[in-house]
């Protein structure tokens, strides 16, 4: 997979050299470009902003800058080989960053990210680019960050440990918080390791129990509670027939049952949390 990153802070970016992601780049599983968009303006200051039409506070970042860098880097990934580029736009305003989503861009074999500052980039240079390559516009939450730079690396890591080769583990995300199948809505379980007792504290018998059954049952139900306590607005929108006679009986203890359509899953709310 290629990644380009076209940013007034490249320097941002560093971390993109360590952990898995460093590792992946190190081995040639990932082929990471980062660009100073300051590297495509005229004026000894390097702008890249000017005050918005409309008046108001703020700036936002100018279509020159914006249209010659991303031209520049399209072509140079052609050029080497790099196929079906998709424009990755980070904004408040965007589609929710999910595990879905990150599973679908995994599967593209070239990302442009487009990390803005100020008031976000000329909406002229999403649109145009629209009409030529796919573009995403991704919210990592609902809050506001002084530029999308960060948004870049949470994505990029989520992305990133699901291309083959560069989990040590090809399995490890199979039972991640919202992977695709049976962990769709649901948040993970905990997890412990050695030792056994810890300043008095132990480790669910189950766990210890060789019984690789009972132990997967613990594990979901462990996911249903934790789901119910922490997102229960997931499990109110969950199909009940995706659901097992184990799992319908966990909720029930857990205070959810059916709605009277069956389509979904509600609580009433005389049930304490």
């Amino acid at each position: 997979m290629r990644l380009d990153v076209v940013t007034i802070f490249p320097e941002y970016l560093e971390p993109l050299n360590v952990s898995l992601v460093g590792k992946a780049r190190a081995r040639g599983q990932l082929d990471v470009h980062v660009h100073d968009l300051r590297d495509w303006t005229y004026d000894r200051h390097g702008t890249v902003d000017d005050t918005p039409y409309g008046g108001g506070p703020g700036m936002v970042m100018k279509t020159g800058p914006w249209g010659e860098a991303l031209d520049e880097v399209l072509a140079s990934g052609y050029e080497s080989g790099a196929r079906a580029p998709a424009l990755v736009v980070p904004t408040p305003s965007g589609r929710p960053f999910t595990q879905e989503l990150a599973v679908e861009l995994s599967e593209r074999p070239w990302l442009v990210f487009t990390p803005a500052r100020y008031e976000g980039i000329d909406r002229r240079v999403v649109d145009e680019y629209a009409t030529r390559i796919p573009v995403h516009e991704v919210s990592i939450g609902d809050y506001v960050l002084a530029g999308g730079e960060a948004a870049v690396l949470v994505m990029t890591e989520a992305v990133a440990r699901l291309l083959p080769g560069v989990l040590g583990n090809a399995e490890s995300h199979r039972d991640d918080s919202f992977a695709p199948g049976a962990m769709a809505d649901l948040l993970e379980g905990p997890v412990y390791t050695k030792p056994p007792l810890w300043r008095g504290r132990g480790v669910p018998d189950v766990l210890l129990s060789g019984h690789h059954g009972r132990i997967a049952r613990w594990r979901r139900d462990e996911a249903f509670r934790r789901t119910a306590l922490h997102r229960p607005d997931l499990i109110e929108r969950c199909d009940p027939s995706a659901f097992d006679g184990k799992d319908r009986e966990t909720l029930s203890v857990l205070g959810w049952t059916p709605s009277p359509d069956g389509r979904f899953w509600r609580r009433p709310r005389a049930v304490e949390e």
